[in-house]
């Protein structure tokens, strides 16, 4: 039987992954600056393997975010449930899947590119635009069709 990772190791996995993807570091790169093979970096990053307080120091200094960036929008434990403490579902965590995505290459690209844009208007209507594309209903509608 396989052994599902830790949501917590997940998320803060995701998140190395995250930053070290706009820093624009390959997952050698990252490996080097720590001591560490790309396949350890890879196990970190899908939380298959938990990172230690020190070695998240380290990735957070080498990284340059300090260390409670890789907990942002983790999953809040709750009472302890049989011996084991249970994982609430809030909105942050049930909606991990944009972690996800903003974690790729296309959704960092995607990203920066908005980013850029500068006029509120012309967001407005790539963000109706796509939820349009996505069949959900543009938000506040104007009145115009």
């Amino acid at each position: 039987m396989k052994k599902v990772p830790n949501p917590i190791d997940r998320h803060v996995g995701s998140r190395v992954r995250m930053r070290r993807i706009l820093l624009g570091m390959s997952q050698e790169k990252l490996g080097e600056a720590l001591g560490l093979t790309f396949q350890q970096i890879q196990k970190y990053e899908k939380g298959t393997n938990r990172i230690g307080a020190s070695r998240l120091q380290q990735i957070s200094t080498t990284l340059n975010v300090p260390p409670s960036f890789f907990f942002d929008g983790a999953p809040i434990a709750n009472e302890s449930v049989g011996g084991r403490a249970a994982l609430a579902v809030t909105e942050e965590t049930s909606s991990s899947f944009v972690l996800d995505f903003i974690a790729t290459s296309e959704g960092l690209n995607l990203n920066k590119a908005f980013a850029r844009i500068q006029d509120p208007k012309v967001r407005k209507r790539i963000i109706d635009l796509v939820a349009s594309l996505a069949g959900e209903e543009p938000s506040g509608k104007h009145g115009k069709s």
